[in-house]
């Protein structure tokens, strides 16, 4: 008999896959008893850290595949970021091969600051090695264990850095990387969902202990915790307490409107990226220079302006602050001679004539 969270976790791991076109492989799969996929039938990866959301996930996953006569396989990252990491790592290869994932991946990254701070840095690289991994193996998707909990964090931390609708919109159900399809199935989950799922089925997890779970437990976090950390045990501990109100809940269920708002813009700057900005050079980011016609750009909504400059940055391998993309919207709407704009990455943004050039720092003299 499954519990309540279990069967949760199975129908928005089933529903989520039937949205991404993975769906029953035969007829044969409705009926009772054992059926092995066959050797061609699609592939499903589960992003698994040993944590209790990824285990949870790496269960009702392998359920539900077997169930549709999908296979099902995982992929452990090991950050290298803390000492022990690759025992981590071997033991939640160890639980995913014992729930019967198949193929079980263990990856080891190099994690690279480059100015955007390490959990960004291991973010990157994380994916980067996810999306190699499924290319590898012709998967059809990557299940990633972002709950509600993880939404709302992500949410009021939006808000923190930069504000506006991306922020409230929160993490996207699906988003696409690297060509391959990366897919949400549990943000309508609670964590302790994930929790009482694996204690269901006698699962030991890993706490990550720079989310400062231990910690919490004896009041508040100290500066040293990432904000993440302080946002899940001290910030929405006390919106809860000051509204009166499950605060997750309701920003969960507010991404989804924002999330349609942001898709639509999102899909207006694609358009308008694509006749804005020409690009020169090649592989790799760093050898590419992008040029954004400023009058044209000053002439759009600042809506799109804002999204049509990250596209840009995107492509020359720029993660760029609110204050970098409203000093490059100021070289199109506010032009008055001023300097160049100093970048991440080594890169800059300098207007010359009714161009707006993004490349590295001291190639704009020499072209």
């Amino acid at each position: 008999m499954y519990s309540a969270s279990m069967k949760a976790a199975l129908g928005e791991v089933r529903a989520t896959l039937a949205s991404a076109g993975i769906v029953r492989q035969g007829d044969v799969f409705r009926c009772h008893g054992e059926h092995r996929p066959a050797p061609d039938a699609p592939l499903v990866l589960v992003a698994c850290s040993g944590g209790r959301d990824s285990l949870a996930l790496a269960a009702a996953s392998v359920t539900v595949c077997a169930s549709l006569g999908v296979r099902c396989g995982a992929v452990v990252i090991d950050h290298h970021l803390q000492t022990g990491s690759d025992a981590v790592a071997s033991e939640a290869a160890a639980r995913c091969r014992h729930l019967g994932l198949d193929p079980v991946l263990v990856r080891r990254v190099d994690v690279v600051d480059a100015g955007g701070g390490v959990e960004d840095a291991a973010r990157r690289a994380r994916y980067h090695a996810l999306a190699e991994a499924a290319r590898e193996e012709g998967a059809a998707a990557v299940l990633l264990a972002h709950t509600r909990d993880d939404q709302a964090e992500t949410v009021l931390l939006g808000l923190l850095r930069s504000g506006g609708l991306d922020a409230l919109a929160g993490m996207p159900r699906s988003i696409r990387i690297d060509g391959v399809e990366f897919l949400r199935p549990l943000l309508g989950l609670r964590r302790s969902q994930t929790t009482a799922v694996c204690r269901q089925l006698g699962l030991g997890w890993w706490d990550d202990p720079t989310n400062g779970d231990g910690a919490a437990t004896q009041g508040a976090l100290d500066g040293d915790y990432p904000l993440r950390s302080r946002v899940r045990h001290d910030l929405i501990p006390y919106l809860n307490r000051f509204t009166g109100s499950d605060v997750t809940g309701v920003l969960s269920r507010q991404t989804r409107r924002y999330a349609a708002d942001a898709d639509y813009l999102d899909r207006q700057a694609d358009d308008e990226a694509a006749r804005l900005v020409a690009l020169e050079g090649g592989e790799p980011p760093s050898a590419v220079e992008a040029r954004i016609d400023a009058e044209a750009l000053a002439a759009e909504h600042p809506a799109i302006r804002s999204r049509v400059i990250l596209r840009a940055l995107a492509t020359v391998g720029v993660v760029a602050a609110e204050r970098h993309v409203l000093a490059i919207e100021a070289l199109a709407v506010d032009w008055h001679g001023q300097g160049a704009v100093a970048l991440p990455c080594g890169r800059s943004a300098f207007r010359q004539g009714h161009v707006i050039r993004l490349c590295q720092d001291g190639t704009h003299e020499n072209r």
